[in-house]
């Protein structure tokens, strides 16, 4: 198959023509499958009421089945064509963070959506993307569109067309090139269908921004507890983990950098993980600074790309330091965790 691209400016308006949208908004009626950006990642989209495009999904990625995928949408009408008893705090949530990072998890209508999408669940999970081209290719398609991050299942997930193009071509119909995307780690989900709202997944949305709009909120126990069985069942399965093993180092930087000189010492190349404020400190084969200690918000930014370039390496062992859980940290520890398949090496 050949993988079309569309190189559009990040800045258009949903209402306004454009023809390369034009063009990937034909595709998707044709129940084609087109990668598309939006504020967190590339997503990889398909009309979410037509379970043959929705199969094209999880066939590029080689995805679970039992994985649910988020639909995205371009307004409120749409949510209420395909969700029913949407709660009070839903809309409150909407208010505030609607374009935006946040995905909410509520009833499904009907038949309205493919049960391949909800993965047979009687819930479905939405959010309305915060990214002008996101939004026009939805509004030019007519679709709710069912989209996971566009590359293969388990890989890092892409923040640039570049990314999709490596994981993808050949296996998908087109892809929308609007330069990288802006917050690098995917949205929040959010289950509204509890008694207390609560976080199936960390992302772009905080914890402590919730709950300055609505009050308490939960998060689920399997994500601080691996030994528990996650609510939301993609989030059981390995992610953005590189092709190099990459372990995880609570401590010092003295400590880490111990571990590199074991394993340098019996001939391994190894990487090392950091900030720029620790570049410095590292002595390793490849070291690489994924953003500012001071500013988490960057190192969610560039982690998925950083991660990436370590695949363009040759190391054989990649060491990453740890990072504070409060606000965005939350979304980049767990994307780490799940990259390590939670090994994780503690200073004594």
């Amino acid at each position: 198959m050949e993988t079309k691209i569309w190189v559009v400016d990040k800045v258009v308006d949903k209402m306004n023509d454009y023809p390369q949208i034009s063009q990937a908004a034909k595709l998707l009626q044709a129940n084609e499958v087109v990668a598309f950006p939006t504020e967190t990642v590339y997503g990889l989209g398909a009309n979410a009421k037509e379970t043959e495009a929705v199969k094209k999904i999880f066939f590029a990625k080689g995805r679970p089945s039992d994985n649910p995928l988020i639909v995205h949408i371009a307004h409120r009408d749409q949510l209420e064509e395909i969700a029913s008893d949407i709660p009070d705090v839903a809309y409150t949530l909407m208010e505030h963070f609607w374009p935006g990072p946040l995905t909410l998890i509520v009833k499904k209508k009907g038949d309205a959506i493919s049960d391949k999408v909800t993965a047979g669940l009687p819930t479905i999970a939405v959010r309305m993307p915060a990214h002008p081209v996101a939004l026009a290719l939805i509004e030019k398609s007519g679709l709710p569109l069912a989209a996971p991050s566009a590359n293969v299942s388990g890989r890092p997930s892409p923040t640039s067309a570049a990314h999709v193009l490596d994981d993808l071509k050949g296996r998908i119909a087109g892809i929308v090139d609007a330069g990288e995307t802006g917050i690098g780690v995917e949205s929040t989900v959010l289950d509204c269908t509890t008694k207390v709202p609560t976080i199936l997944r960390p992302g772009g949305v905080t914890k402590e921004e919730l709950e300055r709009v609505i009050g308490c909120v939960e998060v689920d126990h399997a994500l601080t507890d691996e030994r528990q069985t996650p609510k939301s069942p993609g989030m059981k399965y390995t992610h953005y983990a590189p092709k190099s093993p990459l372990i995880l180092v609570e401590g010092q930087p003295f400590f880490l950098q111990k571990l590199v000189d074991e394993q340098r010492a019996n001939g391994k190349t190894v990487g090392v993980l950091t900030t720029e404020e620790r570049q410095y400190m590292y002595e390793a084969d490849v070291v690489l600074a994924c953003g500012s200690r001071s500013d988490l918000h960057t190192v969610a930014s560039h982690l998925y790309d950083t991660l990436r370039q370590f695949d363009e390496t040759d190391v054989d062992i990649i060491y990453s330091e740890v990072f504070p859980t409060n606000g965005i940290g939350a979304a980049v520890m767990n994307r780490l965790k799940k990259a390590a398949g939670h090994q994780v090496i503690h200073e004594k």
